[in-house]
């Protein structure tokens, strides 16, 4: 199904070339690159123009906004910057290393004793282009309903911020920060250790937190059991293991056991016998195994160039309903450009209950069906002082992630908690879903069933593998994505062992965004054509997405390899020491001429190549604090960034301020305290995200309003634990 079949992309200069392009493309419309000399010839012809100049600069070639609306008051337009189009940065220079380094995600990737590293390819770009797709098909739900188009404004810096919940809760509550930890992951009052080295590559493992977690860590204790080495690991009981508040002395000899283990197994011996025993544990991958990946090829992922060589299709799949039905748009007095749609949401972690965020911030009434059996990890990771482990509703983790819902406390294994949820199948528009593979079935409530009940439904389903294929119930995770994918082997340094790409979540964060784009252009369709659809998103096939150049590379014969702060397409880019401790500015010079200007302010010889020039680009680095640096350098045109920790961010960034990228909002036991937002702005389209809710706040009130249950039935339904 493509849903944009017949629309009509303008990509203005090189937006041609990027991932929002490609997204668009794979959703059915055609894309037409155009330069600004002919822009309004072609404007009057166009659903959408996605450009990645900004308002500043369009408007210095003669196109405002107004003379845009002008030519044609029906365009979605986009714009997607560093910094984006509003406030005071707008016009500053950046690129990829320069977002990485201003959001936040730079400072915390790589080793400790070493610049910090920036994550493989465009990874801070690709998030904001899939935050893009998602406010650009928002804005065509609501162009049908009002006849207005409008602008959408991204900033990638503003994206890249947006990730880093774990470092703003941390911040926020306990004014603690988190550190670059090389191959770990540092979860607040944790830091846990991720990359192995085999006996001929490496893994990404993680022990993970409680019932989630259990088994595949009961699992690898059997393994390094059955391989007779050493085993602190025995007899733990993983249904009580919080990584959060395990001791540190503990986690370590833990993890030396691990790291014993891990040193005998090979990458084939990962790929079977560790799957076959259900650990959670993964090979990382280079892009040429992407390219072989039997996984892939049965869900039939791949598409050929002009030259036959493979190269990745789809972002999603999308299968269409059977039986169209008859719609309309339905009032209601939530603002937003999604207003009326009703989300019934059976999410849980990070890429159901952010995709559902996104949903309920831009204005669908979204119901979460969570339950106290089996609580989201976010309500029980305990992570801040303020939260206590005996508490499903003081994590503020969990408040940042899912704003704008109402919670329904249901035990679906109870037969009378049907008599609640079959009405709500009735009533949503779209069904949210991220269990694994399978679950859905189990519970009566996959896309074939719901169509009998509703036929007009969109589900949306997101897991690590997809629906379908011979990995599809595999256990994984956000890390499981960027192993697989080859995002984790291209980052780092070439003479080292690979890092965690982004010590903030990544295929976590951008998977919602690509669910939400792809559900926005589905209610479209069948707006237009009275069909649902069933929309398969794989936090693998994404993540591959992203790695697209650098599987084109191998597809071509190429071995593309790590490469620091490098960028082939960069004349020379790097990160350097500023004065004071652990102080460091990102600075990026697209062409020799940057470099020249570079040199000439600072008295250097430009004669030579950027690297003979580093101990004296070092040396002169040191001598200045980072935010002078940053304002020298950009007042003379070079993009400069400093490399942001959270407090900067927060506290100091008058760009992040400006654009509210965190809204106050109050919450009953923690108190009042910013949320990150949805990193979107319209021109037209207001939004107004209401605060998380605790758990089953809003059960009995559904139960009653819309399921239509007495008084007298919700109160037996009560007694039987039904709403649990």
């Amino acid at each position: 199904m493509k849903p944009l079949l017949g629309m009509r992309v303008l990509a203005l200069d090189n937006a041609a070339d990027g991932a929002l392009a490609r997204l668009f493309d794979s959703f059915g419309a055609q894309v037409s690159p155009v330069q600004t000399p002919t822009l309004a010839d072609e404007l009057p012809r166009a659903d959408f123009l996605i450009e990645g100049i900004g308002l500043p600069a369009l408007r210095r070639a003669g196109f405002t906004r107004e003379r845009i609306e002008q030519i044609n008051p029906r365009l979605i337009h986009v714009s997607v910057t560093t910094f984006g189009s509003h406030a005071p940065r707008a016009e500053w220079t950046g690129g990829e290393l320069i977002a990485s380094a201003m959001g936040g995600t730079l400072r915390v990737t790589g080793d400790d004793d070493r610049p910090p590293v920036k994550e493989a390819l465009d990874a801070c770009w690709f998030h904001a282009d899939m935050v893009a797709a998602a406010g650009a098909m928002a804005s065509l739900v609501e162009l049908a309903n009002t006849g207005r188009g409008q602008h959408v404004d991204i900033s990638v810096q503003e994206v890249a911020f947006s990730r880093n919940v774990n470092g703003v809760l941390v911040w926020q509550f306990d004014r603690r920060k988190l550190h670059r930890v090389g191959g770990a992951l540092n979860y607040g009052r944790a830091t846990v250790r991720c990359i192995w080295p085999l006996a001929d590559g490496f893994c990404f493992h993680t022990l993970m937190t409680g019932r989630f977690g259990a088994p595949a860590n009961q699992a690898l204790s059997d393994w390094i059991d059955a391989a007779g080495l050493p085993n602190p690991l025995r007899a733990v009981d993983w249904t009580q293991y919080n990584r959060s508040t395990l001791d540190p002395q503990l986690r370590r000899e833990w993890e030396r056991a691990i790291e014993t283990f891990f040193a005998t197994r090979t990458r084939q011996e990962i790929s079977t016998e560790g799957r076959r025993r259900g650990i959670n544990a993964t090979v990382v991958a280079e892009p040429s195994d992407v390219l072989a990946d039997p996984h892939l090829e049965a869900r039939k992922f791949w598409a050929s160039d002009a030259r036959g060589q493979r190269k990745p299709s789809r972002f999603v799949a999308i299968v269409a309903g059977a039986q169209p039905v008859q719609t309309s748009a339905r009032v209601s007095d939530r603002p937003g450009p999604l207003s009326g749609l009703r989300v019934l949401d059976f999410s849980w972690a990070l890429v159901g209950s952010i995709t559902t965020k996104v949903l309920g911030d831009l204005g669908c009434d979204v119901i979460k069906v969570e339950t106290r059996s089996r609580p989201c990890l976010s309500r029980i990771d305990v992570q801040v002082s303020a939260s206590r482990a005996d508490s499903f509703d003081d994590k503020p983790w969990f408040a940042h992630l899912n704003t704008s819902k109402r919670s329904l406390a249901l035990d679906l294994k109870l037969p009378g908690s049907r008599e609640v949820l079959d009405p709500l199948l009735e009533w949503a528009d779209i069904v949210v879903e991220n269990f694994s593979p399978g679950t859905m079935a189990k519970l009566g409530l996959d896309y074939a069933s719901l169509q009998q009940r509703n036929p007009g439904v969109i589900m949306v389903s997101g897991s690590v593998f997809g629906q379908t294929g011979p990995l599809a119930e595999s256990w994984g995770v956000d890390g499981t994505g960027a192993a697989l994918s080859g995002r984790t082997f291209l980052t780092g340094w070439p003479d080292r062992n690979p890092v965690i790409p982004g010590a903030v979540p990544y295929g976590d964060v951008i998977v919602p965004y690509v669910m939400a784009a792809a559900t926005s252009a589905a209610v479209e369709q069948r707006r237009r054509t009275g069909t649902g659809c069933h929309i398969d998103a794989a936090m693998y096939e994404i993540c591959v997405q992203q790695m697209h150049d650098a599987i084109v590379a191998a597809a071509q014969g190429n071995r593309p390899q790590r490469h620091g702060n490098d960028d082939p397409g960069i004349f020379h880019q790097g990160v350097y020491a500023a004065a004071g401790d652990d102080q460091w500015i990102a600075i990026c010079l697209p062409s020799r001429a940057d470099w020249e200007r570079l040199c000439a302010l600072i008295g250097l010889d430009p004669k030579g190549s950027p690297r003979d020039a580093e101990p004296g680009l070092n040396a002169w680095s040191r001598q200045h604090a980072a935010h002078t640096l940053m304002e020298q350098l950009q007042g003379a045109g070079i993009a400069a960034g400093v490399v942001q920790d959270i407090e900067d961010l927060i506290e100091r960034d008058p760009q992040i301020a400006a654009r509210n990228a965190l809204i106050d909002l109050q919450h009953p036991l923690l108190g009042t305290f910013g949320h990150v937002r949805t990193p979107m702005s319209f021109s037209a389209s207001v939004t107004a995200p209401y605060r998380a809710p605790s758990i089953g706040e809003h059960s009995l009130a559904i139960a009653k309003d819309l399921c239509g249950l007495s008084a007298s039935r919700i109160e037996e339904l009560e007694r039987l634990g039904v709403f649990r």
